[in-house]
């Protein structure tokens, strides 16, 4: 084949590519359109049960549905809604003892109808444990015996063929995600708690407070304002944050020194001069519940490598660049 046909066939197959992947999104984002379309207060019904939860939501699902039952069960955990996945066919051999009556169960099927169900959906009648489904098909086994049915609206799988799970199972991981929003939004979850499942990776660095990063009590490079130079640069290089702040008679911050300060006024009598005479008046501060990464933005758009804390104006501690660098912020 000559590289000019070879070239023609290869664009022939990503044109064929494209296309197939613009009618799968196309087709799910249909699906999920009509999905939020046909949501009614059954919906509501399932979140007041799953906010009624005393112990955990278990969640459960055989094939691809287990796969996104596995994922939901992730989600709720991770937003503050204590949860775990039980396969449907090891809890017949013996993971249903992992299940208590104060627990909710939340089971998917796209049939309705997977036999693998059966075991747990027994053992939840038999202890009156609350069921909400997510399924396809309905009426159907799974549908009768849930407190809760949220049915699928009827679309076809993506594909030439139709078959494999594609627009049903992304319709699942939706209502499971509306599902712990929903529960994140009626506890009011606020940054830090979610901070608190997160502790690890990008999120939880992005959550990062100054107060968990600054330099504070002992470590502060204060003097007061009419210290003479000599002496403030001592501090200044003790405490090794580039620079030293300076108090008034109120303990507020009247201005700072800098490494740049220094420069500026270099001349002879530089030491003897009070740090009053020095130092630059309404520095750039940031206050201590504030996340780590505004320091970080504030540091890099004026151009400066650290930032004093304070509260009610008075310095409670100091966050430099490198601080932000070792946690991660920059």
């Amino acid at each position: 084949m000559s590289s000019t046909a070879a070239s023609a066939a290869l664009d022939v197959i990503e044109h064929s590519d494209l296309a197939a992947a613009r009618r799968v999104v196309d087709q799910e984002s249909r699906a999920l359109a009509r999905l939020s379309e046909t949501l009614t207060g059954r919906f509501v019904d399932a979140t007041e049960i799953l906010a009624a939860t005393q112990g955990r939501i278990v969640v459960s699902g055989m094939g691809k549905s287990g796969h996104i039952a596995n994922k939901i069960a992730a989600t709720f955990a991770s937003t503050g809604a204590p949860a775990l996945f039980v396969h449907p066919a090891e809890a017949s051999h013996g993971d249903l003892g992992m299940i208590t009556d104060a627990d909710t169960l939340l089971m998917l099927s796209n049939s309705g109808e997977t036999t693998e169900l059966a075991d747990l959906v027994n053992y939840g009648m038999r202890f009156r444990i609350p069921l909400v489904a997510i399924v396809g098909k309905a009426p159907s086994t799974l549908t009768e015996a849930a407190s809760v049915a949220l049915v699928l609206p009827d679309e076809p799988e993506a594909g030439t063929l139709g078959l494999a799970p594609t627009t049903s199972t992304i319709m699942m991981l939706a209502l499971g995600d509306a599902l712990a929003v929903a529960l994140l939004e009626r506890k009011g979850l606020t940054a830090e708690d979610f901070k608190i499942y997160h502790p690890g990776g990008k999120l939880g660095r992005r959550l990062v407070r100054v107060a968990d990063i600054m330099h504070a009590g002992s470590d502060l490079p204060l003097v007061p304002a009419d210290t003479a130079m000599a002496e403030a640069l001592i501090v200044m290089t003790a405490k090794r944050l580039g620079c030293v702040g300076a108090i008034d008679g109120n303990g507020t911050l009247a201005g700072i020194v800098t490494d740049g300060d220094l420069r500026r006024h270099m001349d002879a009598r530089l030491l003897q001069r009070p740090v009053a005479d020095v130092m630059t008046t309404d520095p750039i501060t940031i206050h201590a519940g504030a996340l780590g990464v505004e320091a970080v933005h504030l540091m890099n758009r004026c151009q400066i490598t650290s930032l004093f804390v304070v509260e009610e104006k008075r310095p409670v501690g100091v966050v430099h660049i490198h601080d932000c660098l070792r946690a991660g912020l920059a």
